[in-house]
């Protein structure tokens, strides 16, 4: 964190320090939520829960170096007393981020924010030090948690803007403004809190808008909803794609394995990229990474060079292993909507295997009234990708195998079914998607992990 002595932190959080903390104790670690990773100089957030307490561990972290905890009700060891511990959090992340001199990328859209981001923060350390989202931590805590791991000389902070209404997008960018704004895509995801597609378009494009005249702004050009927000942004805009004239391009595109080559072409000039990635979806996320870089001042080749270079950083996203029986396991059970369903089908579909393609599909949550519809196109593209067996797991996944006709396809009731399923019918060879929405698909996928043989 930007050093700061605890009675300037607690004067920025409108918060009071404890007779027990020094004011003027400087600030030189950051601020932690779990007491674990509390250390030497920095601040513990004590968040309130219905089963754990945070302030029941605010010992634990004083004894592990952290200066003072961050509470909303009396403890015995140092404190900064608020009302509300994250919009502390919140509060101190806009001084952090006003104070720095890094420079903000902001990244938002329905797919490919995370692994965007990814790449974004892997080729910007080439640059210079950079903070990133970890993960997909893009929500009211994380966001500011992740300002405030800037320190004096970081030059770059990349965030990952995520939205579960109108509004929360301009509210996390009043905490760090970006002044570079990428914008990926608009599709069905969500819906329990946008309504319609339109109204989440409206919600990403709260990051075109707040962009100012001397920012800039990255669309896809080849997402009619995302291009039209070039018009509606103050910045300058520029546009990637693969058809529709885009300043960012990919030229030849060679699908390989699964992990896409291309030539990439920026207004500098162009350069072969060879991605680490699986999927056809990463070369639109890599040319938006390589518009933030360009503008970055980065030149093409370097570009080229690190987008080859870089791999998968967060958990659970088209993660491919091989089982030591030659059972290859593509796991992106992280999350799932229409869009990244699709992408992962298609990458089972182009993933060479001497065997079998089998997709383990769970439910795609949050789609309304449109589930049964999605959920049966889903069923239609896994045919389509050529796969030869697909298990549609939980309650809402029946329409899956009615849409796969002519492959054959299972429902069943829950994980520990498809894994008994698996045991029974998965041969040495053979390529296994497993993904869906947060409803423990993922464990289907740690069995895999962990199991060396089929157990037949």
């Amino acid at each position: 964190m930007i050093p700061m002595s605890l009675a300037q932190v607690a004067a920025v959080m409108d918060g009071k320090l404890s007779e027990t903390a020094d004011p003027d104790a400087v600030v030189t670690g950051g601020v932690e939520f779990d007491s674990r990773k509390a250390g030497p100089g920095g601040l513990f957030l004590a968040i309130p829960g219905d089963k754990v307490d945070g302030h029941d561990f605010a010992a634990k972290a004083a004894a592990q170096g952290a200066l003072a905890t961050i509470a909303t009700r009396p403890i015995e060891t140092p404190a900064i007393y608020v009302d509300n511990g994250i919009d502390a959090l919140t509060k101190l992340a806009k001084h952090v981020a006003a104070a720095s001199k890094a420079r903000i990328i902001g990244v938002t859209g329905s797919n490919g924010k995370t692994s965007t981001k990814d790449l974004i923060g892997q080729l910007c350390a080439d640059l210079g030090p950079t903070v990133a989202t970890e993960g997909n931590f893009n929500n009211e805590l994380g966001h500011p948690y992740t300002v405030c791991r800037v320190e004096p000389e970081t030059e770059y902070l990349v965030l990952e803007l995520a939205a579960r209404g109108l509004g929360h997008i301009t509210q996390l960018c009043e905490i760090a403004p970006p002044t570079i704004g990428v914008v990926l895509n608009v599709g069905i995801s969500h819906l329990d809190g946008f309504g319609d597609i339109e109204t989440t378009a409206k919600a990403k494009s709260e990051l075109p808008q707040f962009l100012g005249l001397d920012d800039t702004l990255f669309v896809n050009a080849d997402d009619p909803r995302v291009a039209r927000m070039a018009d509606l942004s103050r910045a300058t805009a520029w546009r990637f794609g693969l058809h529709n004239g885009p300043d960012i391009r990919a030229l030849d595109i060679d699908p390989g394995d699964g992990r896409h080559a291309f030539t990439l072409v920026t207004p500098d000039g162009e350069a072969r990229v060879q991605l680490g990635l699986w999927g056809d979806h990463h070369v639109y996320n890599a040319l938006a990474a390589a518009g933030v870089l360009w503008k970055l001042g980065q030149t093409t080749e370097k570009i080229a060079e690190g987008l080859s270079r870089a791999g998968r950083l967060s958990e659970r996203r088209m993660d491919v292993f091989t089982r030591p029986d030659g059972t290859t396991v593509i796991d992106d059970s992280y999350n799932a909507n229409p869009a990244s369903m699709g992408a992962a089908v298609r990458t089972l579909g182009q993933l060479p295997t001497e065997g079998r393609r089998i997709a383990v599909l769970g439910l795609m949550a949050d789609l309304e009234e449109q589930s049964e519809t999605c959920h049966h196109r889903l069923g239609e593209q896994a045919r389509d990708a050529g796969l030869d067996e697909v298990i549609a797991i939980g309650a809402g996944t029946e329409p899956i195998v009615d849409g796969a006709d002519g492959v054959t396809a299972t429902h069943v009731p829950d994980q520990a079914a498809a894994i008994a399923l698996l045991r029974s019918r998965l041969r040495p060879g053979d390529a296994v998607l497993v993904k869906g929405s947060r409803y423990r698909t993922w464990d289907v996928a740690d069995h895999l992990r962990a199991k060396e043989d089929t157990d037949q």
